[in-house]
């Protein structure tokens, strides 16, 4: 790097980003339904579209809210150039390096971006180029995750006798070939104001004013909106959506785009290759105009062919035996249990027949989304069925010639999903000779995306069938699957799924959320199961509204299942079932949710002595044992270390105090949005503002071996601050009552003893009731103590009337200790406690989604040093101090009550 301003670096920016706004990104460029990955936070495979650091590099950075645009774009003057116009650049070309995949939120990372200059060129009349690299770092390892070089153009700023720069190399489309791909977006008025949200609010894409000036005659659509719409399109057409298959994307920036003008890009392959990656070329233009995008170039991972495949005679064997038990599903005519969905919203046939009053036949279905209904199965005071659902209103009467929408097969779902661009032509044959194949290199070429396929979300799909008549075999269609989503679906029998999951020998994780399996406990599709599903470590069955037995009976068949999730099941006890391999296999288990009160109610559990993590967010929980009941609490394994009981109904602190005894191995735990969490001392506490701080402090004095409490790591400063807390908030409950009733206090406090061995028994100060007219209710006992340089400390102690003012306080200490009155410093030691800001930071507790590790769960207790840029920031609980200052001020309106700790020091 040479010329003036040429390796010139800023100041770092750190930059910070949520879920929130990668959702955002990828929703303006263009991001379909059926590329959930990017659009949907829960998507097992949810990814950052890989061009998303563009925006935190100049927009965003760390903020949340909008900004001045022109106020932010004033930047460090680069030294040896001159200063140019920020309100007057537009985007020049832009190149990114994609060195490691983006983390789907920022949090609990810090990332900065580190930028320098590597050239300065003058353009003549036009303006002026500043050619820049940024990278996209994690400040605590130094690691790149994205590099860009990029160059503003600063229109009409140059002129300034700087150099021209070196020719740029250029990539132009293959001459004499037609584009291998092409893809186009109608922009709208709509285009530019929704991707400014995503932080770059310059206000040439929303307001005429800016674009006039400029010479654009009014608004024009951001640059790197064409910029990332291109490289979404060309992830969609050649990479099969997977962020992997793209290393690196640039274009040069041509012509602006007005609001309502329509993208054309036009892509070809080169067939040059470097390793794995192919040279791909683009152009962008508008549709019969000017080019927006030139100098397009990527290297991808273009997506190979794979070849189609037969059907075993199993499994034709298994579509003919399918279909003749689903006749009478498929018929004209519902019948009582039959699954069906009309318009997205799928429900269970609850009955068929008259409902008294009207004519004819309706049937009674209870949906799957309870809040669609409009009763619970009764009509008018009579009742036609029972629900499933507790909810009040989860069934409705339809007319059974109301159409629904047609059940499909598993492979027909995934198709449709994956690869839905299928040939639409056969084959035609003349006394059995082949004409001509029609289309069937695309087909092949959609088959091979398949079957490289290793997450497949097909949520509500309408899958009733494994196969129909004619579809390849699963095993061949899709053979690396390894998570697999089949919820709110049309299955009848949980066996249907097991059948589809068995021919996926790569499968490690199946969600069947929200779909109502029937005679689960005779299901033969189950017998003979578990050697099919030994793969499979984690298994979701939430909102089935399935029983525990139902439940277990399911869990079973997996063999080495390390996960479930059972939550939103109306769940109220769990009676004692055989959990046969679970209980040495199963580590973690989510029953969030459902209707417990109490933990004596899940202690059929107790058996599992593998469990490391329980989650019972959500639930009624507000007691250990059953109600009106003596019985033992359960005990659960040491090896069970997380516990998530908040958003519950615990009132008491002795539910906290019983912790360790049901669970021995506890170490972190979720306790927030508990009531006793949000009032944690109605007698004592008074401020709401401290209440969080408080909780915390006495959950961490109470669990002596809480490691982590609400995500939050517990270092030894923040034990020892909470139990010396805790120890002192013991003796003022201790002050409001007399000695002789300490102990009615104390069965409350189960650590008492032990705190006190370790930090001293507190100081209780019992008010005594003495009549006002009585001089020694007008007298403050005062305890000196006086910390002379180099001595140890002396005590004396006397009493001085109230009316005192500080100066006579200082006279009689300056007697006591033989020391000049005035040169003396008075403190006032109050005993009691006071939160230093910051600490909200640490411990309050965030409801968002927690993320997993080990595997598994992956809530374990944070350790200290994970946490040091966080413990960094804490904030403490310190004892009150209050110096005593010179003046006429009264002795009686300086210190509370009538005793008092008064240090002294020497100025």
């Amino acid at each position: 790097m040479s010329g003036p301003g040429a390796g010139f670096e800023y100041p770092p920016v750190e930059v910070s980003w949520l879920k929130r706004d990668v959702l955002l990104f990828a929703n303006t460029i263009g991001c379909t339904s059926d590329e959930l990955h990017f659009l949907y936070e829960l998507d097992p495979n949810f990814a950052v579209f890989p061009t998303y650091p563009i925006i935190l590099l100049a927009f965003k950075h760390n903020k949340q809210e909008v900004i001045d645009f022109y106020a932010a774009q004033k930047a460090i003057k680069i030294p040896g150039v001159p200063e140019f116009d920020a309100r007057r650049v537009v985007d020049g070309q832009r190149l990114i390096q994609f060195l490691k995949p983006l983390p789907a939120t920022s949090e609990g990372k810090k990332f900065e971006i580190r930028s320098k200059v590597l050239g300065v060129y003058d353009k003549g009349r036009p303006g002026t180029v500043v050619e820049t690299q940024n990278d996209l770092v994690d400040a605590s390892t130094g690691e790149v995750y994205t590099r860009f070089i990029g160059s503003g153009f600063y229109v009409g700023q140059g002129n300034w006798g700087g150099p021209k720069g070196p020719a740029t190399e250029n990539f132009p489309p293959p001459k004499g070939k037609t584009p291998d791909v092409e893809f186009e977006n109608q922009t709208t008025q709509q285009t530019p104001i929704l991707y400014r949200l995503n932080g770059d609010y310059n206000p040439l894409h929303i307001h005429p004013e800016p674009g006039k000036k400029m010479g654009f005659g009014g608004v024009i659509i951001h640059g790197l909106y064409s910029w990332n719409w291109a490289a979404h399109g060309l992830l969609q057409k050649l990479g099969g959506s997977d962020p992997a298959n793209m290393k690196e994307f640039q274009a040069r920036f041509a012509s602006p785009v007005r609001p309502g003008d329509k993208l054309v890009a036009s892509v070809w392959r080169t067939g040059e290759k470097k390793g794995e990656w192919e040279e791909v070329r683009f152009i962008v233009k508008i549709a019969g105009g000017k080019v927006v995008l030139n100098n397009g170039r990527a290297l991808m991972k273009v997506v190979g062919e794979a070849k189609s495949k037969l059907l075993t005679r199993k499994q034709q064997l298994f579509i003919f035996i399918e279909n003749l038990e689903n006749i009478a599903t498929m018929s004209s005519s519902p019948q009582v249990g039959d699954r069906l969905s009309y318009d997205g919203a799928t429900c269970t046939v609850r009955y068929v027949g008259e409902v008294a009053g009207t004519s004819g036949t309706w049937l009674g279905v209870e949906w799957d989304d309870a809040a669609r209904g409009k009763h619970d199965g009764s009509h008018k005071g009579t009742r036609y069925f029972t629900c499933r659902s507790r909810s009040a209103t989860p069934a409705s009467f339809v007319r059974p010639t109301r159409p629904a929408e047609p059940p499909v097969s598993f492979i027909a779902a995934l198709q449709d999903k994956y690869a839905a661009e299928l040939s639409n032509t056969i084959a035609i044959q003349f006394s059995g000779k082949v004409a001509e194949e029609v289309g069937f290199e695309k087909t092949r070429s959609k088959q091979a995306q398949l079957s490289e396929l290793k997450y497949a979300v097909l949520d509500g799909t309408r899958i009733a069938t494994v196969y129909e008549e004619g579809e390849p075999s699963i095993t061949d269609t899709c053979p690396k699957v390894v998570e697999l989503d089949l919820s709110r679906n049309l299955f009848k029998k949980v066996g249907t799924a097991v059948t589809i999951c068995s021919e996926l020998p790569s499968l490690r994780e199946l969600r069947l959320n929200g779909n109502r399996f029937q005679g689960i406990l005779e299901d033969e599709g189950l017998n003979g199961a578990n050697k099919s599903l030994q793969s499979v470590k984690g298994l979701t069955l939430e909102e089935t509204l399935m029983s525990w037995e139902e439940i277990g009976h399911v869990a079973t068949k997996f063999e080495t299942l390390s996960a479930l999730s059972a939550s939103t099941n109306q769940l109220c006890s769990l009676p004692s079932i055989s959990l046969s391999s679970l209980t040495s296999t199963l580590s973690s288990l989510n029953l969030e949710f459902n209707d417990f009160t109490s933990i004596a109610q899940l202690g059929s559990i107790a058996a599992l002595t593998a469990l490391r993590h329980l989650h019972l967010k959500g639930n009624n929980i507000s007691a250990i044992r059953l109600a009106n009941s003596d019985a033992s609490p359960p005990i659960f394994s040491t090896s069970l270390q997380y516990l998530d009981i908040s958003y519950n109904q615990i009132s008491s602190w002795t539910f906290v105090d019983e912790l360790p005894t049901c669970f021995p191995g506890l170490t972190s735990l979720r306790f927030a949005h508990n009531p006793i969490y949000e009032r944690p001392d109605p007698e004592l506490s008074t401020n709401p503002k401290n209440y969080t701080e408080e909780a915390y402090m006495f959950t961490v004095g109470r669990l002596a071996n809480l490691k982590a409490l609400n995500f939050g790591a517990i270092s030894a400063a923040d034990r020892q601050d909470a139990e010396m807390f805790y120890l002192a908030h013991i003796g003022k409950h201790l002050a409001t009552v007399p000695e002789m009733q300490e102990a009615e206090i104390l069965q409350y406090h189960k650590r008492y003893a032990e705190l006190c061995d370790i930090y001293g028994t507190p100081i209780v100060n019992r008010k005594k009731e003495i009549n006002p007219a009585f001089l020694e209710a007008r007298l403050v006992t005062v305890q000196f103590v006086f910390h002379p340089k180099g001595q140890d400390a002396v005590q004396r102690t006397t009493k001085i009337p109230k009316g005192f003012d500080i100066y006579a306080v200082k006279g009689i200490a300056g007697k006591l200790f033989g020391a000049k009155p005035l040169s003396l410093q008075l403190i006032w030691e109050t005993g009691e406690w006071d939160p230093v800001a910051g600490f909200d930071d640490e411990v309050e507790d965030s409801s968002g989604d927690e993320e997993e590790d080990s595997g598994v769960d992956g809530r374990e207790a944070a350790t200290p040093e994970d946490n040091s840029q966080q413990a960094g920031k804490a904030g403490k609980w310190v004892k009150r101090e209050v110096e005593l200052p010179d003046g006429p001020r009264q002795l009686g309106f300086c210190v509370d009550g009538l005793e008092a700790k008064i240090r002294i020091e020497l100025r």
